[in-house]
């Protein structure tokens, strides 16, 4: 090669590295955005369908369907801070030893005629997608975010579910019906935690009515709970400056705040199933069924093998047997993890791997997570196409004008959306891990590359062990660590796949232990961190 072959390459190699530093993203709000576009294929929605979404918004305004009037009831919303879809909204008033309860659902199928462009493209995407600092909505923004969003001081047509509820949390009676509403006041969670916490004030139109809420809740948690699976889950939250740059995150865990709305929907979902149940009118189920006995078996034995306490488990597991091993394994779990101050994540997931996972289906068979008989998605129609589905056949049921859909409309619907489901959670997971991976860059830059952080043990497979770990931007971090960089002797993964084993020391890496790590390498754009253990 010639000396000045030799530059000609040089150069062209120089400028593909440029052209790469170019095209890679400069932010977290750039690489999310650029996920959500590789993987929707798209954004936004074509002019059409935005025009006729707000036509169909319009059209509206004066409409002269009978509706019940509540807009005098005193009502509110407890939302994320960052929410502009407001789905659900609650009233609720003391009735001798009852709460009386409406919870008030935006009324999507009034906006959205069955089988209009629109509602064959809600129906593609299945779901709202999220991600940090982005939302590709199922519905335009004139929907959205407008007509169907119960935002506080303007009237909005809804659903209303008005249940009678017993000291007991026990449904008393129930009703369902189109109405007309306006909402009071708009509370976030933490707003509604200081609330609770005494640290706040409520608006005092809406006091004796979030009172009433708590009670009803605080009833609604002893059935439910006892019913069901015993697990908390956080989410990662993150902070962006104007240019879109990440700058802080934390997981959100779930408050009373949270389990207030959380038990409320939980409930109306479970009314609507059962109404739809037992009137067989065709719809879209939420079922999640029991577990398989071998893998509560081999979870047992996991929980075992790192000292957790058990439940008894008896021998030729039926599957609903299973199912209450389960609920027995998961308050164990978490009361072992509190007990430690460590571990809770990596043992609540154990747990829920050993579950089979939620699907839709036009099939009712129970929700075993919830320990429900009868369970349903009507609470987000906003979001979920489902729910939609379900919002239709209620209506009809109830000879409120809408059509019930067919079996086979049912059917399709919950497999496209089951599938559309898990891929919208794996494009929320990518974007996740992408903007903590550019927050713990810059906490890098501002700390030093050499900085340790402490940690524990999130998950172990045959390569290596995955640390969960906080800093002083966030408390969402997570790497791997190669087991090569272990320790001198050879690290092998155990039998019950809870522990990387040493080979020779008999030492170990187990789920939920603490460990020390330093970062190695970050490619935010990927999402991957790269760790090695802090001392080694």
């Amino acid at each position: 090669m010639t000396k000045r072959d030799w530059r000609y390459y040089r150069a062209r190699s120089r400028a593909r590295t440029r052209n790469r530093e170019r095209t890679q993203p400069r932010s977290a709000s750039e690489a999310v955005d650029r996920l959500l576009r590789e993987r929707l294929g798209k954004r936004g929605f074509p002019a059409s369908l935005e025009a006729e979404a707000g036509r169909l918004a319009d059209a509206l305004e004066g409409e002269p369907t009978p509706r019940r009037d509540l807009t005098a009831l005193p009502t509110f919303t407890v939302d994320p801070a960052t929410a502009h879809d407001f789905d659900d909204a609650v009233s609720a008033q003391r009735e001798g030893d009852s709460v009386r309860l409406w919870i008030h659902i935006a009324d999507v199928a009034a906006h959205v005629p069955p089988g209009s462009p629109l509602d064959l493209e809600a129906r593609r995407r299945a779901n709202s997608t999220y991600a940090p600092g982005a939302v590709e909505p199922m519905l335009p923004h004139a929907l959205s975010e407008q007509a169907c969003s119960l935002a506080p001081d303007v009237e909005r047509l809804a659903v209303t579910a008005e249940i009678e509820l017993g000291p007991a949390g026990e449904p008393r009676a129930t009703g369902f019906y189109r109405s007309r509403i306006r909402s009071d006041a708009r509370l976030n969670y933490d707003e509604l935690d200081r609330i609770f916490g005494g640290r706040s004030t409520p608006p005092a139109h809406i006091a004796e009515p979030l009172t009433a809420a708590r009670e009803a809740a605080a009833a609604l948690g002893e059935r439910q709970g006892a019913a069901g699976l015993d697990v908390d889950s956080s989410e990662p939250e993150f902070r962006f400056d104007s240019a879109g740059n990440v700058i802080a995150a934390r997981a959100v865990e779930q408050t009373e705040s949270h389990k207030l709305i959380e038990r409320l929907m939980v409930l109306t979902n479970e009314q609507v199933a059962q109404l739809l149940d037992r009137k067989r009118v065709p719809t879209v189920y939420r079922v999640h069924a029991q577990p398989d006995p071998q893998r509560i078996e081999r979870l047992i034995a996991q929980l075992k093998a790192l000292g957790i306490p058990t439940p008894p488990v008896r021998e030729m597991l039926a599957p609903g047997q299973a199912g209450e091993v389960a609920i027995e394994a998961s308050r164990l779990v978490r009361e072992e993890a509190a007990r430690r101050g460590h571990g809770r994540g990596a043992y609540t997931s154990l747990v829920l791997r050993s579950l089979k996972q939620a699907q839709y289906n036009e099939r009712n068979s129970g929700h075993a997570g919830l320990g429900s008989p009868a369970y349903c998605h009507f609470t987000s129609p906003i979001r979920r196409y489902p729910d939609l589905i379900v919002h239709r056949a209620l209506l009809a049921a109830l000879g409120e004008g809408e059509r019930a859909p067919r079996a086979t409309e049912a059917r399709e619907a919950a497999w496209h959306c089951s599938e559309q489901e898990r891929e919208s959670m794996r494009i929320e997971r990518g974007a996740d891990d992408i903007c903590a991976a550019f927050l713990l860059g810059n906490e890098l830059r501002e700390r030093g590359e050499e900085v340790e952080f402490e940690g524990e043990v999130s998950g172990v497979v045959r390569g290596g062990a995955f640390i969960a770990f906080g800093g002083e931007l966030g408390d969402v971090y997570e790497g791997f660590v190669p087991a090569r960089l272990l320790g001198a002797d050879r690290f092998e993964l155990n039998e019950t796949e809870t522990a990387l084993e040493s080979s020779g020391t008999g030492g170990a890496f187990r789920l939920g232990d603490p460990m020390s790590v330093r970062v190695s390498a970050v490619n935010a754009p990927r999402g991957r961190v790269d760790l090695a253990p802090a001392h080694g």
